[in-house]
């Protein structure tokens, strides 16, 4: 059973590993975009029952295999609702959504999932919260048993990759910020998903340390490989990060731009004082504001 109801925008810590389960044989090398991994193809999303709220309104987005996306738009226009749609927590009420070839009738088994909260469980050690997705999971319950040294490898190595080799029997309370977020990304990874899930990631951190994790994460998505879509506010992330940014209405969502990121990888501090990336950012920027003027003004 997966549990909605909790303070991290409608996810919990086990909730979101339940649906990680490993899918080792989908690992696919940074290039590799010939054909679309996600599909979102004409989706419609209410809310209600009796006064029906309509978050998403004919959407349509395609992920190509490998891809990096990021989806921005102004506050409430459905990016979280997105989020929960493509893992297959929540069905789509008109559209149909396809991943991998297969259409999503629920939730998933392929997929990393982060959030703007580590979400970490504050009595495990940083070791053991990186291995909870194999716990949780049928595929892995049992084995890890038998082999827990294996699967333990597999979570240092991780952690070792993201700095944090030091830190594995130390608890999430122990730790700042920026290092407990590093920690949800390698719980995210462990299981090699080919589809990773961000929303807000990085929203609570200060602007060095989000910066920080930037090139940690772009790092691991380069070496491994798997298909993206972050969802943000922080316009600079979008462009940093991503090959291709979706620009989202207001309420009800619906995608009003698409804008392909020609900037060289891998993108260092210095890819943020680039012309180009200036010029993306305040053309993204003003898109955002005329969607919340229309808004205002609806």
């Amino acid at each position: 059973m997966i549990t909605l109801l909790t303070p991290t925008r409608g996810y919990s810590s086990v909730a979101a590993c339940t649906i990680c389960a490993r899918n080792s044989e989908r690992h696919y090398p940074v290039g590799q975009t010939t054909s679309n991994f996600v599909e979102v193809v004409d989706v419609g999303l209410s809310y209600g029952r009796k006064s029906r709220v309509k978050a998403l309104d004919a959407l349509t987005i395609d992920v190509a295999r490998g891809e990096f996306v990021a989806i921005v738009g102004p506050s409430g226009c459905g990016k979280s609702s997105l989020m929960k749609l493509v893992t297959g927590l929540l069905p789509p009420t008109t559209g149909t959504i396809r991943v991998d070839g297969h259409e999503v009738l629920g939730p998933l088994k392929m997929v990393g999932m982060a959030f703007q909260n580590p979400t970490l469980l504050p009595w495990r050690k940083l070791l053991q919260n990186v291995l909870l997705p194999f716990e949780v999971t049928d595929e892995h319950r049992y084995k890890i048993r038998l082999k827990r040294s294996g699967y333990e490898q597999m979570a240092r190595s991780l952690l070792g990759s993201v700095g944090l080799a030091e830190f594995e029997s130390s608890y999430p309370w122990q730790l700042s910020g920026g290092m407990q977020q590093r920690a949800s990304l390698c719980r995210a990874l462990v299981h090699q998903p080919a589809l990773l899930m961000l929303d807000e990631p990085f929203g609570a951190l200060d602007a060095f340390t989000r910066e920080e994790l930037w090139d940690i994460l772009q790092g691991l998505w380069l070496s491994q490989g798997f298909t993206t879509i972050l969802v943000t506010h922080d316009l600079r992330e979008a462009v940093y990060l991503a090959d291709r940014i979706f620009v989202l209405s207001g309420r009800p969502g619906r995608v009003v731009a698409t804008h392909k990121v020609d900037l060289t990888r891998p993108r260092t501090p210095d890819t943020a004082y680039d012309l180009q990336f200036q010029e993306l950012v305040r053309g993204l920027r003003e898109e955002i504001r005329v969607e919340s003027a229309r808004i205002k003004h609806h």
